[in-house]
């Protein structure tokens, strides 16, 4: 158990052993990407870590009720030079941490072109995003709690706020970007992918107005 709560009802009885899900970090550069990675995957700060070139990778296992999953991270590059290395990475991603720096205005209003971008690449439409606000140790704050909270909830995304440099709320962001994965069977179960493609496929027949399996929340 997470937190208190019991496994999801789609994955109970799921041999979750082997089971690999595939995360990205994306955001402009130096908001904390591979601090955020380094924190959650080795429990470390390195206040003179190098951004990061084209894309690195970690992999963690994580244990949620007694069930081992695997996740494979892939930390992307900010810079605008590195742009064309990304799409390839975003497909088949079943989770997004959308990361901006709370003490810098301007990583969170590119925010909207990050988000065009993965509507734009990601090959699963159910892909869970989570926004995360990171820096939180820094005084010098720009964008206050409550805006990330409104961006987040405008657009159906998970949200957080955290430091890597004090670890507050990492391990928290993973574990509940993991849990929404896990309730959201089409992501991992090839079979529960197949019902839900049918489904929405008789829904939208029925009527046009529907959204089938999967809606966004209003």
């Amino acid at each position: 158990t997470v937190s208190g709560r019991s496994w999801p009802p789609a994955a109970r009885g799921m041999d979750a052993a082997g089971l690999t899900l595939k995360l990205l970090l994306v955001g402009d550069s130096a908001v904390g990407k591979s601090s955020l990675l380094l924190r959650f995957t080795d429990g470390a700060f390195d206040p003179g870590l190098k951004p990061t070139v084209g894309v690195d990778f970690k992999v963690k296992k994580m244990v949620i009720d007694g069930h081992a999953v695997q996740l494979a991270i892939w930390d992307t590059a900010g810079q605008e030079r590195f742009r064309t290395l990304t799409p390839s990475y975003y497909r088949g991603a079943q989770g997004v941490v959308l990361v901006y720096d709370v003490t810098r205005k301007d990583t969170f209003a590119g925010l909207e072109s990050w988000l065009n971008e993965l509507d734009t690449y990601t090959t699963k439409s159910n892909t869970v995003k989570m926004l995360v606000g990171n820096k939180t140790d820094k005084p010098d704050r720009e964008v206050e709690r409550k805006e990330g909270l409104q961006f987040a909830r405008k657009r159906s995304l998970l949200f957080i706020e955290t430091s890597a440099k004090t670890q507050d709320g990492v391990q928290h962001a993973f574990e509940e970007l993991v849990i929404k994965i896990l309730q959201t069977p089409g992501l991992w179960d090839k079979d529960a992918e197949k019902r839900g493609v049918q489904l929405a496929e008789s829904s939208a027949q029925r009527d046009k107005s529907l959204c089938g399996a999967y809606c966004p929340l209003s």
